[in-house]
């Protein structure tokens, strides 16, 4: 019971202590109150004297202010914009040379493809064309050559063409009576001479 009487009077005197440092802290905060409230009207007044004064070296200051954030940032810009193009043109030398390999694999491929299905490619079309080409001229200086040997031979055949009628005309016999023509003889007699000129070539 002594423990507990003893125990009692120490709770009593702590709580004394606390209230004690409570009512401390509590003038300490209303004295602090009290001078922010007079730093406050103290500010007000002044403002009110000095008003215009104030004000206008407020403004002076926010216009220092604002030209020095505005070069600020301005060369933050330049700094990143310079930052941006060496990027993009390291990152544009890549993506070309990306796109130029790409290209060429995919024109691989498709030729590939088009060799499988059997379609001719830029290189073959070429070399049959300088084949038709030679064989073109091959053709035309053979036809030239021929033309030539051809042409002394003619000459040479109508001049004894001319000759052997003439030496052959008194043996000739007489023309027979002219025959009555059907249809069908004028055919076969057309057909006879538009053969005789192929066969003389």
């Amino acid at each position: 019971m002594a423990k507990s009487l003893q125990s009692v009077g120490n709770d009593k005197k702590k709580s004394e202590k606390s209230a004690k440092s409570d009512a401390r802290l509590a003038r300490t905060v209303q004295d602090s109150a009290q001078q922010i409230w007079l730093a406050g009207l103290g500010a007000f007044a002044k403002a009110q004297e000095e008003g215009s004064k104030v004000f206008e070296a407020l403004v002076k200051e926010g216009l220092d202010m604002q030209r020095k954030t505005q070069k600020a940032a301005q060369d933050k810009i330049t700094e990143a914009a310079n930052r941006m193009g060496s990027l993009t043109s390291e990152l544009g030398s890549h993506t070309f040379g990306g796109l130029d390999k790409l290209e060429s694999i995919f024109e691989e491929r498709v030729s590939q493809a088009l060799g499988k299905l059997g379609v001719p490619t830029a290189h073959d079309l070429r070399a049959l064309q300088d084949r038709m080409d030679a064989l073109t001229h091959s053709l035309n200086r053979a036809t030239a050559q021929r033309s030539a040997a051809a042409a002394p031979r003619a000459t040479t055949a109508r001049r004894s063409a001319e000759q052997a009628p003439a030496e052959a005309a008194p043996t000739q016999k007489p023309a027979a009576a002219p025959v009555q023509s059907t249809p069908r003889a004028r055919k076969t007699a057309a057909a006879a001479k538009s053969a005789a000129p192929s066969a003389k070539t």
